[in-house]
């Protein structure tokens, strides 16, 4: 196995793809460079750009890293991706073929459903889902089980938008049994359960020892504007009327009245709520929720690696005490893999805290 944290020597390998069969065909000798970018905030959840010295035509390109250290030889896919809208510059001695690159998601992006499509109340959503991905894309899917029996079927009708592609309608589909989609490095099309970095244990870890691939610079970020430090419920429902108020006065939570010096009010005037008449009591309950689900403020980092094996949707244990992070626990939900000997990792992860209670 590679070792990660010590040096190796590292080149990159292309290789055009059957679409059909998605096995390697040729090897291409002409790619002069390559810039991935992984993304779950994305639609097609990434892209790329691939240089090469003469177009390669429309064809599914696949990139590897192939790291060897001490004798040992590991062939690493990064990513598989549809190459369609190429530019070139002659510099006078060599053309130079720069070309924009997508993940296989964009042949369901590509695509409409039928006007009118739907799917029936208590449908299977992730057999439809696998279903429909695998009549839609060429790229390999991976069939999953939804886990949860109560998300497992629909609950109501659900019909297709005249405007929405096949991969919008999907997304949605699958949401309803808490699920996004996914891609691997092969660009196998997956189905990935919705998480949170405080549900997964990390995978790897970053810090400042002897052995951290960790480049020295790193932005945090995050934004209290917004967060309230007061919620008000008003309900009303015929002849019942009630008013209540919960107040974050909590001198050791930065969002409270004290800190900030003013009130900001979250007022609720249709509160989601089990029966026709709640109790006072319940509405303080639903209003003391709903501040503390408020109260939480999401933090970026971004930071720069050698390559090592992790991915977007991964969990990762940040401590770097140079820079007063310790014991952090983030979710990657961004890369850019510069694909030249060194292979850089310019990654962003989430993490949230709470703010009060």
């Amino acid at each position: 196995m590679i070792d990660w944290r010590s040096s190796m020597s590292q080149t990159f390998e292309y290789y055009t793809v059957d679409p059909n069969t998605w096995k390697d065909i040729k090897k291409l000798d002409n790619v002069k460079g390559c810039n991935i970018t992984r993304d779950a905030e994305a639609e097609t959840l990434g892209s790329a750009t691939i240089d090469v010295t003469d177009s390669v035509g429309e064809c599914y390109i696949r990139a590897y890293l192939i790291a060897s250290q001490n004798g040992l030889k590991e062939k690493v896919p990064m990513g598989t991706f549809l190459v369609q809208t190429p530019s070139s510059k002659f510099d006078g001695k060599i053309r130079n073929v720069s070309m924009d690159a997508y993940t296989p998601l964009l042949e369901l992006k590509e695509s409409y459903p039928p006007i009118g499509y739907s799917m029936l109340k208590g449908d299977d959503i992730m057999s439809a889902a696998y279903r429909l991905v695998r009549e839609n894309a060429r790229a390999p899917v991976v069939e999953t089980k939804c886990s949860d029996e109560d998300y497992a079927k629909l609950l109501n009708d659900f019909v297709a938008d005249p405007s929405e592609t096949w991969l919008s309608f999907i997304t949605d589909l699958i949401a309803n049994s808490k699920y996004v989609l996914d891609l691997d490095e092969l660009g196998r099309i997956l189905f990935a359960p919705k998480q949170d970095a405080s549900s997964l244990q990390p995978v790897w870890t970053f810090g400042d020892d002897d052995g951290s691939i960790l480049c020295p610079e790193i932005t945090m970020e995050h934004d209290l504007y917004g967060i309230p430090n007061v919620v008000e419920v008003v309900y009303s429902n015929g002849n019942e009327n009630h008013y209540v108020r919960v107040v974050n006065d909590d001198i050791n939570s930065p969002t409270s009245i004290p800190n900030r010096g003013r009130e900001i009010i979250h007022r609720v005037t249709d509160p989601e709520l089990a029966g026709n008449d709640p109790s006072v009591k319940q509405l303080e309950a639903y209003a003391e929720g709903l501040l503390r689900e408020l109260s939480t403020v999401e933090y970026s980092i971004t930071y720069t690696h050698g390559y090592c094996p992790v991915r977007v949707g991964d969990c990762v244990y940040i401590n770097y005490t140079r820079a007063n992070l310790r014991g952090i626990r983030a979710k990657i939900v961004r890369q850019s893999i510069n694909c030249t000997p060194g292979c850089l990792v310019n990654e962003k992860a989430i993490f949230t805290e709470k703010l009060w209670r």
